[in-house]
């Protein structure tokens, strides 16, 4: 691993960037009944196997590197080792062949995926599939993407930030963020499968995993088996419109966890109201950062109504609810004023938030926090200057990189304002992350060196399957529906707002992933939001 550590700065860039990297009625569906198939041997493997990182946990993996070029318009040039970690099938005499996983970002890990402890994955995937995780390239243990600190004053961040991030990974390892693509990566993956010595894999993505599988299967057809998108990024919004497409369904979904935390309360005792519960949770803001948040408060109710206003309960609700988003943009500009040097960007609460509110699972571990009334991480350094892992920082740099190096949207100015706004004085995390990239601040002096490949599903043998709920804040059901579309994919909707479906201990959508890889078909089209883990 690389000695030198960088480090942007700005505490609210890191936060925009770090963004891009989730109970109804149940419906139950028969378990599919799948014909016995002869089981497919592991092929003769060119890789010398040995052992994991230790990120990598899971008794019996096993980790190799395969060297790739970095230039594929150059192939006799620089090359790369890029890691490969795989669970061998647990059952041989049952095995189906290779599953490729990405863990979506550009930026996730992608040798811990199929790790135990990171979700539950279904029986059947582990005792029928060798489960393998291709470490995207710019990451550790895949030629490292290293970046001297950019400049953070607000200036170069407004005018050239996206530049100034260049410069400085060009200054500590010259070139090589110029080879950061989905195409490059996919490529990587087609070097990967002949290694192994497989004739066809089959693909698992998740999120931005979505694109890279199906760039992989758009260029590799006749290499690609059954394939399926878990929770899918609209092609045609790489990537200003990404990062904008999720700024006002997370203020939903973070309102939805408000929800549930109130229908707790017998637990929690934070509130029976979403309102109630949203005061508590800014308070805890302002008592670690100085200023309170600005995400607008959800809509009040009843229950949130004093005494004194009981018989004007409808004129309250409604007044206070219409006024809500104005009153905490002016008592946050107001608190900021009276505390200098408060920003609500600072604060870990209000960071887990974003960071949580995308998996239900997790909404308890934020409750439990806010009723022990200490953020859920923090403490230790200086807020306004973040430490974070050297992993993590290299994840950000390739992650920035792959995004202004492939980005195809336009920028549009009108949006700078409020990118400026919401960076610069109110530091509000939920509006600044979309702003930054519609706005063209985010890659301002990086112009895109690429186009990403366009992608088509119609040379596959086997329609993909993909999955998505109808409120994930992170890839939305009607940005879904554009890849669906461009891939010919079977698609199945999920109750809900989580990002990512599969191995999260939902039977209906887990039994008809494992149906589909066995046989390339499912006739389910609906399923039911995964369970969230019982209150306390």
């Amino acid at each position: 691993m690389p000695s030198r550590r960088s480090r942007i700065t700005s505490p609210r860039f890191v936060a925009a960037l770090a963004a891009v990297a989730v109970v109804v009625p149940g419906l139950s569906v028969a378990a599919p009944t799948v014909p016995t198939s002869q089981a497919v041997p592991a092929p003769a493997s060119s890789l010398a196997w040995g052992p994991c990182p230790e990120t990598v946990t899971t008794p019996g993996a096993v980790c190799a590197a395969v060297t790739v070029p970095q230039d594929y318009s150059q192939p006799g040039g620089e090359t790369i080792d890029v890691t490969v970690s795989k669970l061998p099938a647990r059952d041989p005499g049952a095995r189906r062949g290779s599953l490729f996983g990405n863990a979506g970002g550009p930026g996730g890990d992608s040798l811990t995926y199929f790790d135990d402890g990171m979700f539950t994955w279904p029986d059947a995937l582990r005792d029928e599939w060798d489960l393998i995780g291709v470490q995207p390239r710019g990451l550790a243990h895949a030629g490292p993407l290293l970046c001297e600190p950019m400049a953070a004053d607000p200036l170069t961040l407004a005018t050239a930030g996206g530049a100034a991030h260049r410069a400085g990974c060009e200054a500590a390892s010259g070139d090589d963020w110029r080879h950061l693509t989905t195409e490059n990566t996919a490529r990587d993956w087609e070097l990967v499968r002949q290694a192994l010595g497989e004739e066809r894999i089959s693909i698992h993505g998740l999120s931005y995993g979505t694109l890279l599988g199906s760039t992989y299967a758009t260029l590799f057809p006749q290499h690609t088996d059954k394939m399926v998108l878990d929770s899918a990024a609209n092609p045609d919004w790489m990537w200003n419109e990404v990062l904008f497409q999720q700024n006002e369904p997370y203020k939903q979904r973070v309102h939805a966890m408000f929800e549930w935390i109130a229908a707790n309360d017998a637990v929690y005792g934070l509130g029976d109201t979403p309102l109630k519960v949203y005061q508590r949770w800014t308070e805890q803001v302002l008592a670690e950062t100085g200023t309170t948040a600005t995400l607008a408060p959800p809509p009040a109710r009843v229950g949130d109504v004093p005494p004194a206003w009981q018989a004007l309960a409808e004129p309250w609700m409604a007044g206070t609810t219409l006024t809500g988003p104005a009153r905490v943009q002016l008592e946050g500009l107001a608190r900021q004023l009276a505390t200098p040097g408060a920003v609500q960007a600072a604060s870990p609460t209000l960071a887990s938030t974003r960071g949580l509110a995308a998996q239900s699972a997790a909404w308890p571990v934020l409750a439990e926090a806010l009723a022990a009334g200490h953020p859920i991480s923090g403490g230790g350094g200086d807020p306004q200057m973040p430490e974070l892992p050297e992993e993590a920082m290299i994840a950000l740099n390739m992650q920035s990189v792959v995004l202004c190096n492939e980005n195809r949207v336009a920028p549009r100015p009108l949006d700078y304002p409020g990118f400026l706004w919401t960076q610069f004085v109110t530091g509000d995390i939920f509006d600044a992350t979309g702003l930054m990239f519609s706005s063209g601040a985010a890659c301002a002096g990086a112009p895109a060196i690429t186009t990403p490949v366009e992608l088509s599903g119609d040379a596959l043998e086997t329609r993909p399957l993909l999955l998505n709920s109808v409120g994930d804040p992170q890839t939305s059901l009607h940005g879904a529906h554009a890849l669906a579309d461009r891939m010919g994919a079977h698609m199945i909707t999920v109750a809900g707002g989580d990002h990512g479906q599969v191995a999260k201990g939902n039977t209906v959508v887990d039994d008809a992933v494992v149906e589909y890889l066995r046989t390339g078909h499912t006739d389910v089209t609906e399923a039911p939001a995964p369970p969230i883990p019982a209150a306390g």
